[in-house]
């Protein structure tokens, strides 16, 4: 922990998992449930693992359903039983494999009827891909999301009011401050999307839909139907907005105290001295940012007093610093957590962003596809980042930005400081004030 503030976390160790499990008994059984869990592979895993985890401490059964390409779900794992679900590509044609994938499911009659006869109490998915959410409604099981993105933007926009007025689309790049022309091009990036959802996200799980529920049934309106939804998100990132009741904001839930580094990456941090330690990743998907842009980041570390510690897998670069170290691969939480680390650059994923915020630690982000520059609007709309563009991106721009973050006169250290603060007291609260709800939902499932 980091700033000088007292970690509720740490000063009381359980509320972490207590946090993270509370609220999965709103439906299931304290004597234990039976959890199917139909995940994303990649970076949402990531996410789900915990949750996962926390069902299992608490006592339940988990049944995970992935596909023999996955590249972070584990066949083997103490924490559950896996089934493994035949799928030649992995990122080919997504939303037409995915589809391809649930068909597959619903065809296998001797699964199936496994699937029916196995008991499970309820279904929690990550629907960025609404394969678990068409399994659910075929298995006729209650839905718990674990989400923020649906197959067609953000989730919040399939429940809740968005006014388009301050509400800013996905990809827009908008904070909720908008003027005339930006909320005009806001609705022609809403009206891009719902066109897109139309013609090409929608149609290969609208043909699951046709085939097996009719055709007076629709992927949107089973997604609508999910009873909660946990979203990764919390007003300590978010810009306001409408919400529903059935949403429970769990944003930065991944955050825990930090480990000691190991003893060679311990001692490099510590030769910062009063300077400190500025910490660099892109994501595990782009380790390699390519030899140009290699170069520009190298030379702008060399100009910083600072020491960096920077997870590469390419080529070094031939302008690198001696202040700078290169790693594959980075104890990015127990780094973020270091008391000398000043700065964190990253690509702007969120489970990243929400760590830093955990620990404190200023953000510059080089956004690279995606949300990431979404995220970095709101980081910077908060006070708390500085956003580089990677395609106009010189070591000029960017050792001015590094300077400009690293300079202690300036406000992101403060402005961080009051979301960290946010953050780990709206954690607390949720970790008490979700006890209630548990026996009403409990009730209704189980008894």
């Amino acid at each position: 922990m980091r700033s000088g503030i007292q970690n509720p976390l740490t000063v009381h160790p359980r509320l972490y998992f207590r946090y993270s499990s509370t609220w999965l008994s709103l439906v299931v059984s304290c004597d234990g449930g039976k959890v199917l869990v139909y995940p994303t592979d990649g970076s949402h895993w990531l996410n789900m693992k915990i949750l996962v985890e926390a069902l299992y401490l608490r006592g339940h059964e988990i049944t995970v359903i992935r596909s023999s390409t996955s590249w972070y779900i584990s066949e083997f794992s103490p924490h559950y039983t896996s089934i493994t679900i035949p799928q030649e590509h992995l990122l080919g044609g997504t939303q037409i494999s995915i589809a391809q994938m649930i068909n597959s499911i619903f065809e296998n009659k001797t699964l199936t009827k496994e699937l029916k006869e196995a008991g499970f109490d309820v279904c929690l998915t990550d629907p960025v891909f609404p394969g678990g959410v068409l399994l659910a409604h075929y298995l006729k099981l209650p839905m718990v999301f674990n989400v923020r993105w649906i197959y067609n933007g953000d989730g919040h926009f399939a429940i809740a009011p968005s006014p388009l007025s301050y509400v800013p689309q996905l990809f827009s790049h908008y904070s909720d401050k908008m003027d005339f022309f930006q909320r005009a091009n806001n609705i022609f990036l809403h009206s891009i999307l719902v066109y897109m959802y139309k013609y090409v996200t929608n149609p290969p799980y609208q043909a699951v839909c046709d085939r097996y529920f009719g055709t007076d049934v629709s992927a949107m309106s089973i997604m609508q139907g999910a009873d909660i939804w946990l979203m990764r998100v919390d007003f300590t990132f978010e810009l306001p907005r409408p919400t529903m009741p059935n949403v429970v904001y769990i944003g930065g839930f991944q955050g825990k105290p930090s480990k000691p580094l190991q003893a060679d990456l311990e001692e490099f941090v510590q030769s910062s001295g009063e300077h400190g330690v500025v910490i660099m990743t892109l994501g595990t998907l782009l380790g390699d940012p390519g030899p140009e842009l290699s170069e520009i980041i190298a030379s702008a570390f060399a100009n910083l007093p600072q020491k960096v510690v920077w997870r590469h897998v390419g080529k070094r670069p031939a302008t690198l610093g001696n202040n700078t170290m290169l790693v594959k691969w980075l104890p990015q939480n127990n780094l973020l957590g270091h008391p000398k680390t000043k700065v964190f650059v990253t690509h702007g994923g969120t489970n990243g962003i929400y760590e830093a915020i955990y620990h404190g630690v200023p953000i510059l982000g080089i956004p690279l596809i995606l949300d990431q520059f979404d995220n970095m609007v709101r980081m910077k709309a908060h006070g708390a980042a500085e956003m580089v563009e990677a395609t106009t991106m010189d070591v000029e721009s960017l050792t001015n930005a590094l300077k400009n973050i690293l300079n202690p006169e300036k406000p992101y250290k403060q402005n961080i400081g009051r979301q960290q603060v946010h953050l780990l007291t709206s954690r607390c609260k949720c970790a008490e004030e979700t006890r209630m709800p548990t026996l009403s939902f409990t009730t209704r499932y189980f008894y």
